[in-house]
């Protein structure tokens, strides 16, 4: 399985060279370049609950032959130990690392918060950390992993890497725009291998100076540069697996819709990825804060960036924005590298581009979305049938605003344990 970069300027690498890299040098973001789909036998599986069995085949599908299947039942068995764990191996739903709780007739809530730093990001990190292990100690190097966070991604990450040899983590976080949780997550580790930094701006300056870092491509090759946000593929196909399980478990007569709060659209492509792939998806709706980039770009046509970020009551939505949008902006321009490589340049220069009108038509045919303010937000938290942090107040919420109602069972993705928010 070969891996190219959405703005095509980039040679084709292999599986662990894009989980290593990150971020393509040519400033794109890598994508297979033939998509797997996988069989009716393992969407059955995928059915019957057994995470750690259904990681092992998605990421047997994205690396191809060049890991191992004892290698990957390895990486798949340390990656979800931290997580509850069930009294028996008996196949049987829900299972203990993303378990779905029926709030109503066809309306579900899938709970990704059960990993070690309480957010729905350990599911894909904890799979990154022996990822990692493996592909470094093959090749005999050390890398040292970058992380902008809006507060969520870099408690994973440091859950992830910490204390592990061959990696050196640098989080850069917005200062005073995290949760107390979250920052503590990030500064108390103890690990001699973990460095927080605290920015004087919002998510998406960070953000930006780790683009810059890799963009400098003599010192991206001597410091070794990794990335680990929803940028790296490793992270994409990890997350694919809950939908192909939630998909596989709640699909009736039709297929199965998803609601996700999002920021960066790293979650919700997720899930387009595992539609792709032959998952029983429907709609997927984003919903999103008051920071609404891709709420305007599907209602407006046109992606373009507000004056400045708000802080919210969710804070790891704080986002303007949205790095895997290139991902499938690629797919809807129909892997045009050519296009996206003008779009995002005028992006760079100006802070918007229009969708193309065929695009954004492709687009519309898969995603909803909706907006959510604080009030909301507040409004939200306190329904008393299922209690909800902040970020998936948001996705609860956002159902109610859109102007087509969904066909078919709901899944609204939890991705925070509410008891750990602060705001």
């Amino acid at each position: 399985m070969r891996y190219i970069s959405t703005r095509g300027e980039a040679p084709p690498v292999s599986f662990l060279d894009a989980v290593l890299g990150g971020l393509a040098p040519d400033g794109g973001l890598y994508v297979p370049e033939v998509w797997p789909e996988v069989s009716d036998n393992f969407l059955f599986r995928a059915s019957l609950g057994h995470h750690g069995g259904a990681a092992m085949r998605i990421l047997d599908c994205f690396a191809g032959e060049e890991i191992g299947h004892m290698d990957l039942a390895a990486i798949a068995n340390e990656a979800y130990i931290g997580f509850p764990q069930r009294e028996d191996w008996r196949p049987h739903w829900p299972e203990t690392v993303t378990p779905l709780v029926q709030v109503g007739i066809g309306d579900w809530v899938l709970e990704l918060f059960h990993g070690p730093s309480l957010s729905f990001k350990d599911v894909a990190m904890q799979l990154i950390g022996p990822l990692y292990d493996l592909a470094l100690t093959q090749r005999g190097q050390r890398l040292s992993v970058l992380c902008a966070t809006s507060g969520d991604t870099g408690g994973a990450a440091v859950e992830a890497l910490k204390g592990r040899e061959r990696a050196d983590l640098f989080v850069l976080l917005p200062k005073g725009r995290v949760s107390e949780v979250q920052r503590r997550f990030m500064t108390t580790s103890g690990a001699a291998n973990v460095h927080a930094i605290e920015i004087e701006g919002d998510f998406d300056q960070c953000q930006a100076i780790v683009k810059s870092m890799f963009a400098d491509h003599d010192f991206a090759k001597r410091a070794q540069l990794s990335g680990v946000n929803s940028i790296n593929w490793a992270r994409i196909a990890a997350q694919s697996v809950y939908y192909f399980m939630a998909a596989s478990a709640t699909c009736g007569p039709g297929p199965t819709n998803f609601v996700v709060p999002t920021g960066n659209f790293g979650d919700a492509y997720s899930g387009w990825v595992a539609k792709r792939m032959g998952a029983p998806i429907g709609r997927i709706v984003l919903a999103t804060n008051s920071n609404d980039i891709l709420a305007r770009a599907l209602r407006t046509g046109r992606y373009e960036r507000a004056a400045q970020s708000h802080a919210t009551l969710s804070p790891a939505m704080d986002i303007q924005v949205a790095s895997n949008f290139e991902r499938i902006l690629y797919e809807a321009l129909g892997r045009d590298a050519g296009h996206i490589r003008a779009l995002y340049a005028q992006f760079a220069q100006s802070g918007g581009f229009d969708i193309p009108a065929d695009a954004l038509e492709l687009l519309r045919s898969t995603f909803d979305a909706a907006s959510v303010d604080d009030a909301e937000t507040l409004r939200t938290m306190a329904w008393p049938i299922y209690p909800a942090c902040p970020h998936t107040a948001v996705a609860l919420w956002a159902r109610t605003k859109l102007t087509t109602p969904l066909d078919g069972p709901v899944v609204t993705v939890e991705v925070r344990r509410w008891s750990s928010w602060q705001a």
